[in-house]
């Protein structure tokens, strides 16, 4: 079975968000460490090259596939700041309804910036996927 690309490791965060070019997105990365740290009470860590991940569960599928994830993190992409959440939280839906200007992905959330969406929200949402996920994998 293949190993995964994505694990966690020793890189420097601080160095890796000081070399995101655009301002804003720089600014609102190193707040999203604070506010993901708050929420889930787990230092950061980098996953790979890009992704920042806040605590770690072990998972393994029917299909035998099996390996190690954040319960949440965030990576500031090209286009948006992608947040990664389980696919399936309680109340997600309703949450989403208001937490303002975002687009999704099976478990991807993308915002602009943080100016666009309730930070409130945004903890709640992260505690509530933190929640289910070590509920589904404890």
């Amino acid at each position: 079975m293949a190993k995964n690309k994505t694990t966690e490791n020793n890189l420097s965060i601080v160095n890796f968000l000081n070399g995101v070019e655009e301002k804003t997105k720089r600014d609102d990365s190193f707040e999203l460490c604070k506010i993901m740290n708050k929420a889930t009470g787990f230092e950061p860590k980098m996953w790979g090259t890009a992704i920042i991940g806040f605590g770690t569960y072990h998972y393994k599928y029917d299909s035998g596939r099996e390996g190690d994830a954040p319960l949440v993190g965030f990576s500031p992409r090209k286009d948006a700041l992608a947040l990664y959440f389980s696919s399936e939280f309680k109340d997600r839906d309703e949450l989403l309804n208001k937490f303002g200007k975002h687009k999704t992905g099976k478990a991807c959330v993308y915002i602009k910036k943080l100016a666009d969406i309730d930070q409130t929200i945004l903890e709640i949402m992260i505690k509530n996927s933190v929640n289910h996920i070590q509920n589904l994998y404890p």
